[in-house]
């Protein structure tokens, strides 16, 4: 289950969907992006799958797709993730020197489960290129707080399964960490390319 993201951080998605729906490209400069001078993303201190530390401070220098989610989403998750992965691959194809100046992130809101090597497991059916990251629960709270990301356990089965209702948003930042714009992943792969080719430079 998702659950909306409400307040002014609503308002910033909402516009940059607006935008990236209606962008026709055409060599013009970008502007302004949607979301600058949103209170989105923040200093984190997470483990990949190796279970090394990682900082928000460690990706400096280059762009970041971000994404929250968790490894046991049986739909919406692994479609986001997949939908984006494919339109970095393409924006990869046609601009691989500026594509490695980008790197893809996924972070768990399930620790209890996404342990470092269930995350790894995860991120490497889409692409070697994505980062997994996780942490303990005080960890992935804060990382979640700083990037404006709802997230709560769902009640559990007989079987003591659950799900995680989430906020779902696939944002890009630049290299110093500031937030740009949404990627729209429910449009699909072409228009995640493309939205990458038109901030990414």
């Amino acid at each position: 289950m998702i659950k909306p993201i409400k307040g002014t951080l609503a308002a910033c998605i909402a516009l940059s969907l607006l935008a990236a729906c209606g962008d026709q490209g055409g060599g013009e400069a970008p502007g302004e992006p949607p979301l600058a001078g949103a209170s989105i993303g923040g200093p984190f201190e997470l483990v990949n799958s190796a279970g090394e530390t990682v900082r928000w401070a460690d990706f400096d220098g280059k762009y970041r797709i971000v994404y929250f989610g968790y490894a046991y989403c049986p739909d919406v998750c692994p479609t986001d993730v997949a939908r984006f992965m494919r339109g970095y691959a393409q924006f990869k194809e046609a601009e691989p020197e500026l594509a490695a100046q980008v790197q893809p992130i996924f972070i768990s809101i399930d620790p209890d489960r996404d342990t470092p090597a269930v995350v790894g497991e995860f991120t490497n059916a889409f692409s070697d290129d994505l980062i997994g990251l996780t942490g303990s629960q005080e960890q992935v709270n804060a990382a979640a707080s700083a990037f404006s990301v709802y997230h709560e356990k769902g009640e559990e089965n007989e079987e003591g399964g659950y799900l995680m209702n989430h906020s779902s948003a696939t944002y890009l930042f630049g290299r110093e960490g500031q937030p740009i714009a949404l990627l729209p992943t429910d449009v699909g792969p072409e228009a995640v390319a493309a939205e990458l080719e038109k901030w990414v430079f």
